[in-house]
Formats: C-alpha cells, structure tokens, sequence
C-alpha cells in the first residue's frame, strides 16, 4: 500500500465519509467499544505494524518488509482474541485500564484499486496513561484501505508506521 502513481480524487462526500469513519474509530477505540471498532472491520482485515530496521540510505531493501519483524499482522481471528483477552477479569495489565486518546489527522483520501475502495493517509498520536504517573505517547502514519460493504464502509487495510526503530513503552497494550 504505497501512494500510488496516480492517486485519483474522490467525491467531497467519499471524503468526508471515510474523515467520519477514521474520527467515529478513535472515539470508540478511547471509549473501549470494541465490540462496535470490530464490527467496522472487514472480515478479511489485515492489521500491519512492521518493526522499522534504521538502514542507510543506499540500501534499496527499505526499513520494513512483509517477512520481517512485525508488532502487529493481525487478521480478524486475531484481533478478536486481544478484545476478548482485553474484557477478561484476568487481564490484570489492563486493571485499573490504560486510558486512551487517539488523535487523527492530516487525513487524505484517494480512490482505491477496485470500485468502492478508498485509500486514506493519516498521521495518528496515540497518547496512553495509567496509573497517577505513566504516560506513554505512539505517534505514526497510517495508510488504510477501505471499502464500502453492505453494512456501510469497513476498514479492509490498515498498515501503521511509526518512526521508532525501538519502542520506548513497556507494551503496546492498544489499537492504533
């Protein structure tokens, strides 16, 4: 999912469609509605976060790729299996809970591959706290793919990029 040679406009109103579905997402991911975020994911979602290796600039192989180290290469399967892990009482990472805050922008909105598809370019900051003093900031891009099924648009893609080469959090215990 790069950007593509010709990254075709869409419509003001796809635009401001896919704007609402990335804000409504950060408010039901800050809220815990994870149930509601699953059911805005695409059945085939493929959920990205490749670690990034610090490489020179000469080296062509980029400073991520598919077969390499990845934080996150969830499918759906997956990505239930951590709601589900978060609700339990035995969660104890998560009790008290993380609180979140999920900020979006520099939203941009092309036309995808196939008809009804959108590509969508975000930055994101996600800011975490628990306790009285633990305070953790993920900052990154996003690059989504999304697609307009029967129940409305749902996110098809997601590969998230962040400019660390080394997390400096003790876990990334949220959804970017």
């Amino acid at each position: 999912m790069n950007a593509l040679p010709m990254e075709q406009p869409v419509a003001l109103e796809d635009t401001r469609a896919v704007e609402a579905f990335l804000l409504r997402e950060a408010r039901l991911l800050d809220n815990e509605c994870w149930d509601e975020w699953l059911q805005s994911l695409s059945e085939t979602i493929h959920y990205w976060m490749p670690g990034i290796e610090n490489r020179r600039r000469e080296d062509k192989s980029g400073p991520y790729r598919l077969e390499h180290m990845a934080f996150f290469d969830d499918g759906m399967r997956d990505l239930q299996r951590r709601v589900a892990r978060f609700k339990q009482p035995s969660a104890w990472a998560e009790n008290p809970p993380t609180r979140n805050v999920h900020l979006i922008s520099n939203i941009e909105v092309f036309a995808g591959e196939q008809e009804g598809e959108f590509i969508a370019f975000s930055c994101f900051m996600n800011i975490r706290s628990r306790g009285l003093d633990e305070s953790h900031q993920l900052v990154g891009r996003r690059e989504d793919v999304l697609r307009r099924e029967a129940d409305g648009l749902k996110l098809l893609k997601r590969k998230i990029l962040i400019p660390n080469a080394m997390l400096l959090c003790k876990n990334i215990n949220t959804f970017l």
